[in-house]
């Protein structure tokens, strides 16, 4: 049995073990991605990089994004009295370029503060895990189950890249004025072969690819009050205020899970997420009336998640409101939110921009390394994600200005 048909039939399986014969698309987006023998992030079948990849990200851009992050720690850790040992832990580390792009730049220019850091990894993909040890053998780095991590233990910083967007997410639509969930469930005309899934490979090139032959989208009451309560959290009037039938969008809940974990985890110091994403009142703006759902797959996008089982991606925009607000009431404290041009120009991107004609390397090396430097502050790309810093035992008010955080001029 081929991994497409497995991951398939485990999925039909979980539909048919349910009282209703349906699962929340949070379980249907957890199993394609996240299965342990299966899913796509816990298989070999995930692609970083611009050749054969599914996706890239600022990290594949080249060393600058991690070096330029790795100023921002340095400062973190004078600003918290030098500590030894200083902890970074970076959660969903990819395939180890920013730990190592962090690692050798900081025990070049900072020895001291490298000399005092330890460098933790969470990655829940044993694949990635696996490449993460190849790539930084070299270095003083430990991985690191949540489990294995007692409360308030850490002191120094957290962060993560590109790891809140591909969270599990429950979907829901309003139905007469009503917020109702979206389950995924088996068409009920056909029977559950292992033939069917055969043609469950699509490739998303084609916008008119039909969904699945077998999963189907269900609406039903909530699966849980923390749905409802989400928007009290963040402030929306969801079931009034201009949204019309047929709105749909996507809840993560799983994300203010995760910073729980994180905040218990935190002794002192700060929460570093950088990601894509708006605040509550522009995500869920009445005119974005499908959500921000998004599978990729070979370098394109598409909506259709029912395609490519546990060969794509699948993500969603992050709600930085929601991490906010969670956040306080996890005894976080919001340090500022940034687009990522502007803190990464903040912390010496310009300088960098500015400097390369005066680098002796040849032409193409130039323009390619300029490129990439735009890249990471362009407006309608990367520079347009944001950057929310937050912290932990420190009084507000009583310490400098994170560098990152500044006004650029």
């Amino acid at each position: 049995m081929n991994s497409i048909l497995a991951l398939y039939q485990v999925i039909v399986d979980c539909i048919f073990a349910s009282p209703q014969r349906r699962i929340t698309f949070a379980e249907y987006m957890d199993l394609v991605l996240y299965h342990s023998e299966y899913g796509y992030y816990s298989s070999n079948r995930v692609k970083f990089g611009f050749k054969g990849g599914d996706f890239f990200t600022s990290v594949n851009l080249g060393s600058d994004f991690g070096e330029l992050l790795a100023v921002q720690f340095w400062q973190m850790w004078e600003i918290l009295g030098q500590p030894v040992p200083f902890h970074l832990v970076e959660m969903g580390a990819g395939q180890g370029l920013l730990a190592v792009h962090i690692l050798e730049y900081t025990q070049q220019h900072y020895p001291d503060f490298f000399a005092a850091l330890q460098y933790i990894i969470v990655e829940k993909s044993p694949g990635l895990k696996q490449e993460q040890q190849q790539r930084l053998q070299d270095f003083p780095v430990r991985w690191c189950r949540w489990e294995e991590m007692s409360s308030n233990s850490i002191v120094g910083c957290f962060f993560s890249n590109e790891l809140v967007d591909a969270l599990p997410v429950h979907q829901f639509i309003l139905e007469s004025g009503e917020l109702r969930e979206i389950y995924v469930t088996v068409r009920e005309d056909e029977e559950v072969k292992e033939n069917q899934a055969e043609n469950f490979f699509v490739s998303p090139s084609s916008p008119s690819s039909p969904s699945s032959p077998s999963f189907t989208e269900v609406t039903g009451e909530l699966s849980t009050p923390k749905l409802a309560e989400y928007f009290d959290l963040v402030g929306v009037n969801i079931t009034q205020g201009g949204y019309e039938d047929g709105y749909r969008s996507e809840i993560n809940l799983a994300a203010l899970d995760w910073l729980s974990i994180v905040a218990d985890r935190l002794q002192r110091g700060y929460v570093l997420t950088i990601d894509y994403g708006y605040p509550a009142n522009r995500y869920y703006n009445p005119r974005r009336s499908q959500g921000t759902l998004q599978c990729y797959y070979h370098h394109r996008h598409h909506n259709n998640p029912y395609i490519n089982i546990g060969q794509q991606d699948i993500t969603a925009h992050v709600d930085f409101t929601a991490l906010e607000r969670w956040g306080e009431h996890c005894g976080l404290e919001t340090v500022g939110f940034i687009q990522q041009g502007l803190f990464l120009m903040a912390l010496g991107l310009g300088d960098r921009i500015s400097t390369l004609s005066q680098q002796n390397i040849p032409l193409s090396q130039l323009l390619q390394r300029r490129e990439s430097l735009h890249q990471l502050i362009d407006p309608m790309g990367m520079g347009n994600f944001g950057v929310l810093i937050q912290s932990k035992g420190l009084e507000k008010d009583s310490y400098p200005t994170l560098k990152g955080l500044t006004v650029p001029y």
